[in-house]
């Protein structure tokens, strides 16, 4: 377990900065990947096609690891990616100023009428929302539903408040300040985060509710995962939501969070998987999986979804479009759990496949 040390908080933010730096374009971070040649299915007909994305920065490890992939191996298609935020890449979906948007959320309906040339919601992956925190030398924090949601109101704000303290007796906490981090620009993260807190306590919901933008009750505010990330690992005494991927190479310590069973558990691919075996997913490819039920469920988990249009005005992106997103939910599945992510079942990667061929040039 992690000591921050002034020292070895430098070393590990450096990392997060430099993925940040990597990724940055144009307000946020950038992916870039390339083509269809044998390996994608020749997209693009061996002809330069560039496709741009934006929006979520939950899944940005994970796509930018899926674009480099597929880019070594399909020279002929160029795929930018920015990590926006959820509700930056709904705006920027809407706008047409993209070729497919990125949003934890799925869209809503009137979201969707917003867009004339049709939404196609396609889930790619899947992951857990944590809470993650710094505190020396401290490890397996257990935090119960009542006490996260008070610490988020800012009704505790001492780490060695007795209520955190009843719960984690074997555990040394220091009389520190805690500090809230989260998201300060629209965010899926946001969204799927509040709509578990809302789901779970009735206070939070009454003063505060769910949304991609929420008036926090306290905390200091950053933008992006990667931002968050970036925040906790600089603030001693700090506690912040992010996706479990940034946590996890970053290797920052992350509470075991209570779930509606009574278990306090870890956050994990099987916990998890555990939680989203609870959703089915309906036709539509829209599931909330706001509070799941499960002995062994992380309770805050979601889909990540791409923003496709229903009908693309050049079959020559179409084609590209598609070939990268067939590759992404096959071979590309193989990098999910390694970045702290979940593949698809096999069941959904077939909904998200039959949905992708009903996609259409004009």
């Amino acid at each position: 377990m992690i000591s921050f040390t002034s020292t070895k908080r430098k070393l590990l933010l450096a990392p997060v900065l430099a993925l940040s730096l990597s990724l940055a374009s144009c307000g946020g971070s950038e992916t870039a990947t390339s083509d269809g040649g044998d390996a994608g299915g020749n997209a693009g007909g061996g002809q330069s096609v560039s496709l741009t994305g934006a929006g979520a920065s939950f899944p940005a490890p994970l796509y930018q690891r899926w674009f480099a992939e597929y880019n070594k191996q399909n020279p002929n298609v160029q795929v930018t990616y920015q990590s926006v935020g959820s509700g930056a890449g709904v705006e920027q979906f809407t706008q047409k100023t993209v070729d497919f948007g990125a949003s934890d959320v799925a869209m809503k309906d009137e979201e969707m009428a917003a867009v004339d040339q049709g939404v196609v919601l396609l889930p790619m992956t899947a992951g857990s929302i944590v809470l993650a925190y710094n505190l020396p030398d401290i490890e397996g924090l257990q935090l119960s539903r009542q006490v996260y949601t008070d610490i988020l109101l800012g009704k505790i704000t001492k780490w060695n408040d007795p209520a955190i303290a009843s719960i984690n007796p074997d555990v040394q906490l220091p009389d520190t300040d805690i500090t809230v981090v989260h998201r300060s620009d629209g965010s899926g993260t946001t969204g799927v985060f509040t709509q578990h807190l809302a789901a779970i306590s009735p206070e939070w919901e009454q003063k505060v509710g769910s949304g991609k933008t929420v008036e926090w009750p306290t905390g200091l505010g950053a933008k992006g995962n990667e931002g968050v990330t970036a925040q906790i690992l600089q603030t001693e005494g700090s506690i912040g939501y992010i996706e479990y991927g940034y946590a996890k190479q970053q290797e920052i310590p992350t509470a075991s969070l209570e779930n509606q069973a009574g278990n306090y558990i870890a956050p994990s691919s099987e916990s998890a998987s555990q939680a989203l075996s609870a959703a089915t997913l309906p036709e539509n490819l829209r599931a909330f999986v706001t509070d799941p039920e499960g002995e062994d469920s992380y309770p805050i988990v979601t889909y990540t979804w791409i923003l496709a249009y229903e009908n693309y005005d050049d079959p020559e992106k179409l084609n590209a479009f598609k070939e990268v997103i067939n590759w992404s939910l096959t071979e590309g599945q193989a990098y999910a759990e390694e970045l702290g992510y979940i593949p698809l079942p096999e069941n959904v990667v077939t909904q998200v496949e039959n949905a992708l061929g009903t996609i259409q040039a004009q």
